[in-house]
């Protein structure tokens, strides 16, 4: 059997209807997993399922508000309801406000930091006990290059991600115990509806991007299916806490 065979996995994506948990979702579709796909959008949700079940995996979608503790162990029945278990979990939803640091409000400081990092607790803690059921499992948190480097205009954004890194490295420490691996991914700059915002909103940030990336191009989400497989996968049973870019290699750049 391949390392990286998921076959007779469940994974459950948050914010999986579209840009990274989308790509992550086909991924791990193509290598055997079944996926539920958690967002707020049904139809953005029932769309992205169908383009799973086109690779000819199994998928479901749930909507659901992921900062609430009862949404979150909702997902996680709806995993265990359809498919008879929980494998993997993907803490992607996100989202950000870009304004200079003197300009936020307390206010969406907190939606930053609810949505990005308490959200993403609170899927882990729903996610444990059914992953200890099953004798394991893998826990994927989505960081950011802000988790690394400071931007003036994502102040709150970047305080949310790099907690993450920093969670990440206490939830392996404390559920290793469980054979439960924990890891983070870092993207750059992912061509995605949330960074054409960016591009809309900053301006120069194209030309800065291209500029600085070795790849010299922007990401696309199917280039995050290989990590996602693999942090899924039995091929990284000896990997947790680690943070890895995923950026074409902006971050090695002075």
């Amino acid at each position: 059997m391949s390392p990286f065979d998921l076959t007779g996995r469940v994974a459950v994506i948050t914010g999986g209807n579209g840009g990274i948990g989308l790509g992550m979702a086909l991924g791990m579709a193509e290598a055997g997993a079944a996926i539920v796909v958690v967002g707020r959008d049904g139809e953005k949700n029932r769309s992205a399922v169908g383009e799973i079940e086109a690779t000819g995996a199994a998928a479901h979608a749930v909507v659901a508000d992921i900062t609430s503790e009862a949404d979150c162990a909702a997902m996680v029945a709806a995993a265990k309801d359809r498919f008879g278990r929980l494998d993997i979990l993907v803490n992607n939803a996100g989202i950000n406000i870009r304004k200079q640091p003197e300009d936020y409000t307390a206010a969406e400081w907190q939606s930053v930091i609810d949505i990005n990092l308490t959200g993403a607790f609170i899927g882990s803690q729903a996610a444990y006990p059914a992953m200890v059921a099953a004798g394991g499992g893998k826990i994927i948190n989505i960081g950011s290059m802000l988790s690394i480097f400071g931007a003036s205009f994502a102040v709150a954004y970047a305080a949310s991600k790099g907690g993450i890194v920093q969670m990440t490295k206490g939830l392996a420490s404390a559920w290793a115990k469980d054979n439960i691996q924990v890891n983070a991914v870092l993207p750059g700059w992912i061509d995605t509806d949330l960074t054409r915002r960016g591009r809309r909103e900053i301006d120069g940030l194209h030309d800065r991007v291209i500029a600085r990336t070795p790849a010299a191009r922007w990401g696309a989400p199917q280039d995050m299916a290989g990590i996602g497989v693999f942090l899924a996968s039995p091929a990284s049973d000896f990997v947790t806490g680690a943070a890895i870019p995923v950026d074409g290699g902006y971050s090695i750049q002075i």
